[in-house]
């Protein structure tokens, strides 16, 4: 009786969200393709869910996957296909300016001529172009920033109430037990970790939005509204990232809230402050985590020398790189003889609980090479939007942040990771929301990349939902 009470309350509490935040927004349709792609990457796949299955049971599936799972991202991307059909200047105009990401992927693709199993990189690589798919409906959207607005919120506004609900109500499904036999809060994630990427990400995006509509000085009774909803669920992403004992996401969101602040207020908003900011936030992490430079700040976040143990992670699957240049081949590393091994070494780990290091294992010096360019191209990027005083620099700078910072500890640059599909939506779109209107008016690429201005297209409004 008490679970359903809880359930109907959060229901309550979900609708009042959408009713506060209701007619905000100008989206397209084609939006949904992908709202329900991060969805699904925000929280667990479809089949974990109708299985009912705990949080890490979907470790036996890694290598075969889901044909349900295949099968409704399958249908996403085409839909998300045929939306880009209609923007197909606007995207190719985009991807002209993204040559690195395009030259990453093509790399990826190309490690099929040596990696051990071509067909699980061929279905991970397509899945791959999926986060890419996505991020071009929503940088293409008429009202890009808009549709950014409804995704954080229309999705925060469900995962966090839920995930309260299945830690409070439905232990089974919003707890389990770590390795060491630790309970821990998972939520709607996959594990603890997934729980904290999410309040992560979601909170620097409804504190950006927030501030904007805070700096509007005089609100109307609409803009009122919306600010408190956005006050109860950054609220409950407090409390989350607080319990939850996440320690690599509650300190890459503290940090990464810092850029998003400073970069809302002109006085701060400097290239050269914003870089120096943010060097000495990234420095001083790795000099705490890997240098052994304040031992105070490492204990303060509930971690010992080990790292909780990812040191000895490391120092047992480094040795088994099978080509220091090329790597294993695009996801190719945990699958196979290998897997069963490290399940026998580290009891069942999939990743290497650092993303450089992953990066190595998978692709090689290369691939850290290529990534590293990425790595430049789009902070450079970023720093022009931060000159340029364009609304979404501060944020861009925040995800491009926490993508530094967070693969320190966790293997985030991979496919429907919502770390890095973030992160390369910061800097993708970055050329485009520099330019002023006279800029795109001057030359071809410019009238292609006017998914910046209003009126390209019939907007639908986003009340209902």
């Amino acid at each position: 009786m008490i679970p359903l009470l809880g359930t109907f309350g959060t229901v309550l509490i979900i609708y009042g969200l959408f009713r506060l935040n209701r007619g905000a927004f100008k989206v397209t349709s084609g939006i949904w393709a992908p709202y329900a792609w991060l969805l699904i990457a925000s929280s667990r796949p479809i089949s974990n869910w109708l299985s009912l299955s705990e949080p890490g049971g979907q470790a036996t599936a890694y290598i075969d996957g889901s044909p349900l799972d295949r099968n409704v991202l399958t249908s996403l991307m085409l839909i998300g296909l045929v939306v880009l059909a209609k923007r197909q200047k606007q995207s190719f105009a985009i991807l002209s300016q993204n040559s690195i990401i395009i030259v990453y992927f093509a790399y990826c693709l190309i490690s099929m001529l040596w990696c051990d199993y071509p067909e699980v990189l061929a279905k991970r690589w397509i899945r791959s172009l999926g986060d890419i798919i996505m991020i071009l409906i929503v940088i293409t959207e008429p009202h890009w920033v808009d549709a950014l607005k409804w995704l954080f919120t229309r999705i925060s506004f469900i995962l966090v109430p839920a995930s309260i609900l299945l830690i409070r109500f439905y232990p089974s499904l919003g707890r389990f037990y770590s390795r060491g036999g630790v309970p821990e809060w998972s939520g709607v994630g996959t594990d603890k970790n997934a729980l904290g990427m999410i309040c992560m990400l979601y909170g620097a995006g409804l504190l950006w939005y927030g501030i904007s509509l805070y700096k509007i000085g005089k609100r109307n009774r609409r803009q009122k509204r919306e600010l408190w909803a956005i006050g109860i669920v950054f609220t409950m992403i407090l409390y989350l990232l607080f319990v939850v004992n996440s320690q690599t996401a509650l300190a890459c969101f503290l940090m990464s809230d810092v850029l998003v602040i400073m970069t809302a207020f002109r006085t701060f908003r400097k290239p050269v402050l914003a870089t120096l900011v943010m060097g000495t936030m990234i420095g001083v992490c790795y000099c705490v985590l890997f240098l052994g430079i304040g031992g105070g700040a490492l204990s303060a976040l509930g971690r010992d020398a080990s790292l909780t143990g990812r040191t000895e992670v490391w120092k047992t699957v480094i040795p088994y790189a099978t080509n220091v240049w090329v790597g294993a081949g695009y996801e190719n590393f945990w699958v196979g003889e290998r897997m069963a091994l490290f399940t026998r070494l580290l009891g069942g780990l999939n990743q290497a609980h650092n993303g450089y290091i992953e990066i190595y294992l998978n692709l090689g010096w290369v691939g850290l090479a290529l990534l590293g360019a990425m790595v430049i191209a789009g902070y450079a990027k970023i720093i022009k939007l931060v000159r340029n005083n364009v609304e979404t620099a501060g944020l861009r700078m925040a995800f491009f942040f926490i993508c530094m910072v967070y693969n320190f500890t966790e293997a985030s640059f991979k496919m429907q990771s919502p770390v890095w599909i973030f992160f390369l939506w910061a800097f993708m779109g970055a050329s485009y929301a520099a330019k002023t209107p006279n800029d795109r008016k001057k030359s071809f690429a410019a009238v292609q990349a006017d998914v910046l201005t209003d009126g390209l297209r019939p907007t639908l409004s986003a009340q209902s939902i």
